[in-house]
């Protein structure tokens, strides 16, 4: 008998393709629970906490914009949240089905599946954030127009660190587990990081900048508080780092996972 060759030549970009990448965003979309708390409550939650009382006619000293914007901002950059990191968590879904390790006997690379895995959450990402600022439009919230242009910039790009660490919980829980932890724990960083309502001094103040979500929660508030140059760049810290150690975190628990195989 004739031994058989199998050719497992790596496909050009490591195995990333538009068809590749359109399987996964269908996939992702067909999770309706997912979808409906990404693309439907943050901008519900705007509806109710963005436009109650006179949040549409008060100006704070030194800002850009009214309340409402504040409120728009901050449920935009939660719905990013919500998408990345629920994006990336799929991979715990995945390995439970076995679908990871069918993935690891092809040619496919992992740093082209990691990829893929980032930019479908970001895509959904970026429909959640176009959607609550597209609401806020319509409705009420008021800034300068530099602020519609860089808040949801910053909102949605700032997400990435989310899918970073979507990807290390992912790897790190198990399937059954997984949605479980994400759904409090993001609620509980939101307001730890100052997301909802700005923490400014005393200890819970202090707190929050080591929190992952203080970082992405200032940046995008920003241009609308005229937050200083000093507030910026702690901010811009507060990412770079969280992001670092949700990479090498999400890095460490797949080389870990792929050794069980």
């Amino acid at each position: 008998m004739t031994a058989t060759t199998v050719d497992r030549r790596v496909p050009p970009l490591g195995g990333f393709s538009a068809r590749f990448l359109g399987l996964e965003l269908r996939r992702l979309l067909r999770n309706r629970r997912t979808v409906v708390f990404t693309l439907a409550m943050p901008p519900i939650f705007y509806l109710i906490f963005g436009l109650s009382g006179n949040y549409k006619t008060q100006y704070p000293d030194g800002w850009h914009g009214n309340v409402s914007a504040f409120v728009m901002i901050s449920m935009a950059v939660y719905g990013a949240m919500i998408a990345t990191t629920s994006g990336g968590a799929m991979v715990a879904v995945e390995r439970a089905q076995g679908w990871s390790r069918q993935l690891r006997l092809t040619p496919l690379r992992p740093v082209a599946y990691v990829g893929i895995k980032v930019l479908v959450a970001m895509s959904l990402g970026l429909a959640s954030v176009a959607i609550v600022f597209m609401l806020g439009a319509l409705s009420g919230a008021e800034a300068d127009p530099r602020v519609w242009m860089v808040a949801p910039l910053v909102a949605w790009s700032g997400s990435a660190v989310f899918a970073a660490f979507g990807l290390f919980v992912g790897y790190l829980l198990p399937s059954e587990n997984v949605m479980q932890f994400l759904g409090p724990g993001l609620a509980v960083l939101a307001f730890a990081g100052g997301l909802f309502v700005p923490l400014d001094g005393g200890v819970f103040g202090t707190i929050a900048k080591f929190v992952p979500t203080y970082g992405l929660a200032r940046l995008a508030h920003a241009a609308l508080t005229g937050d200083s140059a000093g507030g910026i760049a702690l901010a811009v810290v507060n990412i770079v780092v969280w992001a670092a150690v949700f990479v090498v975190g999400a890095a460490v628990a797949f080389r870990r996972d792929t050794q069980r195989v």
